[in-house]
């Protein structure tokens, strides 16, 4: 089951627990299932880095309204 994240001990522990590179390890894997699953005529450097911006525009585009609808206060 996934912990609640509350308190500044919270953060804390993620912090701790992801360390400066928790990000980018993500953004990393997440460039391989890319590849591993686009189709042979569009894999490729540029054709991954196409979906992959395609998709963080996408995400960060929706972002305060994914927030809101799970009940986050704006500017969390």
């Amino acid at each position: 089951m996934l912990k609640k994240i509350e308190g500044e001990e919270d953060v804390t522990f993620m912090r701790e627990t992801f360390g400066p590179s928790g990000v980018d390890a993500m953004l990393r894997e997440a460039v391989k299932i890319c590849w591993a699953i686009l189709p042979k005529e569009k894999r490729s450097a540029e054709g991954v880095a196409q979906e992959i911006r395609r998709l963080i525009e996408r995400v960060l585009r929706d972002l305060k309204e994914d927030a809101k609808a799970f009940g986050f206060p704006e500017g969390q």
